[in-house]
């Protein structure tokens, strides 16, 4: 196997992300027109509270990014469309096409500090219209969001085979597929 390079994560993950840019957008358009017209009542309730705004911005956003990561990287493809442009696959230790729970395992750690961000953010008091300074507790979540995302980031770097974090815990690897 040839593992795939940094730079080569990097740029897929930014093609990944300008899948999720676009559906962020059209997620705030949505948001905006509920927020305004007649159903303005269901956007009030979906971020009536923390909670409930936590749970709304889970399975609007989270999850559908989620499924994305875990169906691509599970499939044939064994690779997101940022991933297969850039000729990556993600296998197991014997090369092989990842199984649901282990593609799950890795998303979810690989979204983890995304949620915690979510998590804390809906928790400062006046979020999102006039935030106040949040809480100790708060602080320590957005502080440990930031380890969490450079823990990752240099995990690649120790290793020859460029494994995250994430990536070590679930056992997964990121591979160069070879040209033909």
């Amino acid at each position: 196997m040839t593992f795939a390079s940094i730079w080569r994560r990097l740029v897929a993950f930014l093609l990944d992300y300008l899948i999720i840019s676009v559906y962020l957008i059209f997620l705030v358009i949505v948001g905006v027109g509920l927020g305004l017209g007649p159903l303005k009542t269901i956007f009030q309730v979906m971020f009536a509270n923390p909670n409930v705004s936590e749970a709304s911005a889970f399975l609007l956003l989270v999850l559908p990014v989620l499924l994305y990561f875990v169906l691509c990287e599970q499939s044939p493809w064994q690779a997101t469309w940022g991933k297969r442009k850039l000729g990556l696959r993600v296998t197991d230790a014997s090369g092989a096409r990842l199984r649901f729970p282990r593609s799950l395992v890795r998303s979810l750690l690989k979204l983890a500090p995304w949620e915690l961000t979510h998590a804390c953010l809906w928790r400062i008091p006046g979020w999102p219209t006039a935030p106040s300074t949040p809480s100790p507790i708060i602080t320590v979540g957005l502080v440990l969001v930031w380890v969490l995302v450079g823990a990752y980031l240099i995990s690649m770097f120790v290793g020859k085979k460029h494994q995250t974090l994430y990536d070590w815990i679930a056992r997964t690897y990121v591979v160069q597929v070879p040209h033909p």
